[in-house]
């Protein structure tokens, strides 16, 4: 494995250990919408073959969504 996989690696399990940390004190509504616009933004990036604008009206729908969703429970 050469230098750059190897620190592109780590920088991704950092992050990813970061970015998780941070949902701890997060509402169950808010990590319903926080899920659901990530699922829209990748819906929307595979429907509409990568566009930017396919994948931030996704994010946005799978956001409104996930918040209906996170209310109910």
């Amino acid at each position: 494995m050469n230098n750059l996989t190897r620190v592109s690696s780590i920088a991704v399990l950092v992050v990813s250990a970061v970015s998780l940390s941070a949902c701890s004190n997060m509402t169950h509504r808010d990590k319903a919408t926080a899920a659901g616009a990530a699922i829209g933004g990748v819906a929307g990036s595979v429907l509409s073959n990568g566009s930017a604008l396919g994948t931030v009206g996704g994010a946005a729908v799978g956001g409104v969504v996930g918040n209906e969703v996170g209310k109910r429970k």
